[in-house]
C-alpha cells in the first residue's frame, strides 16, 4: 500500500506564502496524473491543482490560477504545491492525492490514495 506523508502547512498572513510537499512510500503504480485539493470548514473538499506525471502540464482551479503552482519530482517520489499571494479564503486543510487514472483529474474519486492533509490558516 501507498502512503502519503504531506508537510509545509502553517499560519500566515494575507499576502504570504507556503510550499507544501507530500512524499509518497510504499509501492507506487502508473498514473495519469497527480493533484492537491482543499477542504475548508463545512464546505465540500475542493480541487485545487493538478500536474500530469508523464510531462509538465499542468491545471489549476481559477480560484488559485495565477497564485500556486503545482510540480512534481518523480525520482522523489514527491509532489509540491507553491502557494503565493495567500487569502484568508485559502484557509483549509490541503491534502495531495495520487494515482488518478481516468483524466478526470479534478475529481476526488480519479485518485487512489491520499494523504493525512495539512492545515493552512491564512489570516486578515
Amino acid at each position: 500500500q501507498v502512503q502519503l506523508v504531506e508537510s509545509g502547512g502553517g499560519l500566515v498572513q494575507a499576502g504570504g506564502s507556503l510550499r507544501l510537499s507530500c512524499s509518497a512510500s510504499g509501492r507506487t503504480f502508473s498514473s495519469y496524473a497527480m493533484g492537491w485539493f482543499r477542504q475548508a470548514p463545512g464546505k465540500e473538499r475542493e480541487f485545487v491543482a493538478a500536474i500530469r506525471r508523464s510531462g509538465s502540464s499542468t491545471y489549476y482551479a481559477d480560484s488559485v490560477k495565477g497564485r500556486f503552482t503545482a510540480s512534481g519530482d518523480n525520482a522523489k517520489n514527491t509532489v509540491y504545491l507553491q502557494m503565493n499571494s495567500l487569502k484568508p479564503e485559502d484557509t483549509a486543510v490541503y491534502y495531495c492525492a495520487v494515482d488518478c487514472y481516468n483524466g478526470h483529474y479534478y475529481s476526488t474519486g480519479c485518485y487512489r490514495y491520499w494523504g493525512q492533509g495539512t492545515q493552512v490558516t491564512v489570516s486578515s
